[in-house]
């Protein structure tokens, strides 16, 4: 562990707005090229691009693309909800297991199979996740919503076992045993700074003990929030992970 306890500052960055400007439009592009787009081969690359952003608000235009008129597209979208690796999306596959053509029926039943061994997996570390607080008092609940939805996503990708919610303290610790990785309880806040942007601040602890052993904080502004927010919490997130080595095994 580096800097074990201590009360870690990370001021990392300002974003330029260019970097920032494939926020949550992208995704609501996407899905109107999906639903609504005359060739079934551009509905198609829709819906695989849509499964490579690895953001849960895909979910919804794909499961939406399973009743395309298209054999294409219905494939495509298979596909790309197997790509997302998402609760909700095998939920979706699972509700059209009887699909006709064969060839989507193979696209559904493959993403079923890889989204299930994914949720199978020997997780890297445990993780209790609160529920993410806006300290700004004016970033609008959807969006704290959508947040917390891909900050979650996220640290699932990473590895992370999720924690039940009201885990008593004996089940944490029968989990761990399992398991045989580390436990830590995360805290997230947005929060204005003095320039005008948002900073994501991740607040660590142990888990199920919560020691505290420190945050990390990332800025970013010249954007609209929605964006700010999702350009920061891939980057959050990796200086967490890399600062309280949640990779490590016990």
């Amino acid at each position: 562990m580096r800097l074990p306890t201590a009360l870690l500052l990370f001021i990392l960055f300002l974003l330029p707005c260019a970097a920032l400007a494939q926020g949550d439009t992208r995704i609501t592009f996407l899905g109107r090229q999906l639903e609504k787009g005359r060739d079934p081969r551009a509905r198609s690359q829709a819906a695989l691009v849509l499964g490579a952003t690895e953001d849960p608000e895909a979910v919804t235009p794909l499961c939406g693309g399973l009743k395309d008129p298209s054999e294409l597209v219905r494939a495509a979208v298979a596909k790309g909800l197997g790509a997302l690796l998402e609760p909700k999306g095998l939920d979706c596959l699972q509700a059209v297991q009887g699909e006709a053509d064969a060839t989507v029926q193979a696209a559904v039943a493959e993403s079923i199979k890889v989204i299930k061994a994914f949720q199978s997996r020997r997780p890297r570390f445990y993780l209790s996740l609160d529920a993410l607080k806006d300290k700004t008092g004016s970033v609008p609940a959807e969006l704290v919503k959508v947040t917390q939805e891909r900050l979650r996503s996220k640290l699932v990708r990473r590895g992370a076992q999720m924690a039940p919610e009201k885990e008593s303290k004996a089940a944490a610790k029968g989990a761990l045993k399992k398991l045989g990785v580390h436990g830590y309880r995360i805290t997230a806040e947005i929060q204005s700074t003095d320039s005008g942007g948002l900073r994501l601040q991740l607040l660590c602890m142990t888990y199920p003990e919560q020691s505290l052993m420190g945050q990390v904080e990332v800025n970013a502004a010249g954007a609209p929030p929605a964006d700010l927010l999702k350009a920061l919490i891939p980057r959050a997130i990796e200086e967490a992970a890399a600062t309280f080595e949640w990779s490590s095994e016990t």
